[in-house]
C-alpha cells in the first residue's frame, strides 16, 4: 500500500500498518481512534495515555458498537437505556468522579486511559500499553523549574496546531493564565492575529464578592491583568441565574452524564 499524506490520520494509519500496537508508545498527544484490520478481521480501539479523548463501547449480539459519546451508542436500535446498581453507585457514591472504565448505563463501558481493545471472533481483549512510573527526583530547584517550563511550552504548542480558529478560556486562575501566556506568545511569534480569550461571569458577581486570605481579589482582577499583558482579543460572557438554570438540562445532555471535567 502506498500512502502519501501529511494529516494526522494518514500518518497514524501508515504508522499502525508499519508497527502495529507498538506504535502506541511512539505517540505524543491526545487521541482515541479505531482501526479495522481487514486481513485478520480484527477491530482495534485505542485511547490516549491520560484519557483526554473519550471512547465508549458496548457489545450487542456479538456486534461491538463504539463512539466518542454515550448518546451516540444510545442511537443504536438494540442498545437498552437502563441504569443498574453499579450505575447508581457511580452517580451518588462517587460523583462527580467515576470509576475508570465504568459507564453509568448498563452494559456501556468506557475504554480506560492508556489501554487498547481488540475485538475479533474470539471476543474482546483489552490490554494496557502505558503506565506512569514514579522515580526519584534528583534535579535542583532551578533545573526542575526549567524542565517544567520546557514541558509546558512543548505541550501547549502542540495543541495550537489546528485547522480551525484557536481560543483559550481565561478564568484568572493559574492554569488558564499559563496556557493563555504561552498561546499568545506563540501567536505573536508566528505573526498570527491576536489570540481570542473567553471568560464567564455571573451578574452582580463583583458586587457581591467578599475578599478573603484565600482569594483577595475577584477573578476579573486577574483576567484584566492577563488580557492587557498579552494583548488578547478578550470576550466576557455574563450570565444570570435563570439563564444558568435553563441551560442545565442542555449541558447534561451534552455531557451524557454527571462526571468530572
Amino acid at each position: 500500500m502506498n500512502l502519501i499524506g501529511y494529516s494526522d490520520t494518514e500518518v497514524l494509519l501508515k504508522a499502525f500498518i508499519e508497527y502495529g500496537t507498538n506504535v502506541l508508545n511512539k505517540l505524543n498527544g491526545i487521541f482515541s481512534f479505531a482501526i479495522w484490520n481487514s486481513k485478520s478481521k480484527e477491530l482495534y480501539l485505542v485511547r490516549d495515555q491520560f484519557g483526554i479523548k473519550p471512547l465508549y463501547y458496548t457489545v450487542i449480539d456479538n456486534t461491538i458498537v463504539f463512539a466518542s459519546e454515550v448518546k451516540a451508542l444510545l442511537c443504536f436500535p438494540k442498545v437498552e437505556v437502563s441504569i443498574d446498581k453499579q450505575g447508581i453507585c457511580e452517580l451518588f457514591g462517587l460523583g462527580p468522579a467515576h470509576t475508570p472504565g465504568v459507564g453509568i448505563f448498563k452494559n456501556i463501558h468506557e475504554l480506560k486511559p492508556a489501554h487498547f481493545l481488540v475485538f475479533n471472533k474470539s471476543g474482546i481483549h483489552v490490554e494496557r500499553y502505558w503506565k506512569l512510573e514514579s522515580k526519584e527526583h534528583k534535579d535542583s530547584f532551578g533545573k526542575t523549574c526549567e524542565t517544567i517550563r520546557d514541558l509546558l511550552e512543548d505541550s501547549i504548542s502542540k495543541q495550537l496546531v489546528s485547522d480551525v480558529p484557536i481560543c483559550t478560556m481565561l478564568s484568572g486562575g493559574l492554569d488558564s493564565s499559563i496556557i493563555t501566556a504561552y498561546a499568545s506568545n506563540y501567536y505573536k511569534s508566528k505573526g498570527l492575529p491576536r489570540l481570542d480569550t473567553f471568560s464567564v461571569d455571573y451578574v452582580d458577581n463583583d458586587k457581591n464578592f467578599v475578599k478573603s486570605d484565600f482569594q483577595p481579589n475577584s477573578d476579573n482582577y486577574y483576567i484584566d491583568i492577563m488580557r492587557k499583558k498579552f494583548d488578547t482579543n478578550h470576550h466576557q460572557i455574563v450570565i444570570d441565574t435563570p439563564e444558568l438554570a435553563n441551560s442545565l438540562e442542555e449541558a447534561m445532555v451534552a455531557r451524557d452524564f454527571p462526571r468530572n471535567g
